[in-house]
């Protein structure tokens, strides 16, 4: 069976992985879906400091810690920012690498330059994040109404500098890697062009879901096949 590793995006924690998850263990697959510093449950810790950078740090201590190997490690939205410097950081324990309609950058590159936001986020010294009413009226808009409340009820900030700073520096780009494209036919962000960019330069499979941007709560079943493929 294989080994999942399954990173979040910004304003979510690892509970937006929860559907996948089970499905996933219940094929007998190990699965781990880390909520990162700062981030859901772990909101209460926001600091200084937390960068993507860190974010990746973790994950790959997490890698280490349980002498993961062959690992099928999957990103969305911002997490795949995450994974991107994850991966560089524990190349040798990577077998796999999943954007599920993610954001790859480039070095130097700024969220703000690929995805357009509707409307300002709200920002204080420590996070960014939607407004109430920005969020009630845009967030899980394709999810049945219960499931909608469930996720919302648990969007949290994002930490500011793992969101809006610049990329760090990475030599991703310049190893091969085997990896597979996600795109969200529904979701507006982040672009084709942006995920069209990643799969040319990984050389990734390339897979389309007719869905918006959250296609673990929408669609389990869908994406839980393409990260069994």
């Amino acid at each position: 069976m294989a080994t999942y590793v399954l990173v979040h995006g910004a304003y979510q924690g690892g509970w937006i992985w929860k559907p996948v998850a089970t499905r996933l263990r219940a094929a007998g697959h190990l699965v781990l879906t880390p909520t990162l510093d700062g981030c859901g449950e772990r909101a209460h810790a926001v600091r200084p400091g937390i960068t993507v950078g860190t974010h990746a740090q973790e994950v790959a201590q997490l890698l280490f810690y349980e002498d993961l190997s062959d690992v099928v490690l999957a990103g969305t939205s911002s997490g795949g920012m995450v994974i991107q410097k994850a991966a560089e950081a524990a190349r040798e324990r990577i077998g796999r690498l999943v954007f599920v309609d993610a954001l790859a950058l480039m070095p130097g590159e700024r969220v703000a330059e690929i995805v357009k936001r509707t409307a300002a986020n709200e920002v204080t010294a420590l996070t960014t994040g939607p407004t109430k009413a920005d969020a009630e009226s845009r967030l899980f808009r394709d999810l049945d109404p219960s499931l909608r409340a469930w996720a919302l009820a648990r969007i949290t900030p994002h930490p500011l500098a793992a969101l809006e700073a610049p990329m760090e520096p990475t030599r991703f780009w310049e190893q091969p890697w085997s990896a597979t494209v996600i795109r969200c036919l529904r979701a507006a962000n982040p672009p084709e062009h942006h995920q069209r960019r990643t799969a040319e330069r990984l050389k990734a499979a390339w897979h389309e879901l007719d869905t918006g941007h959250y296609p673990m709560l929408s669609e389990p079943e869908a994406l839980t096949r393409l990260l069994s493929a």
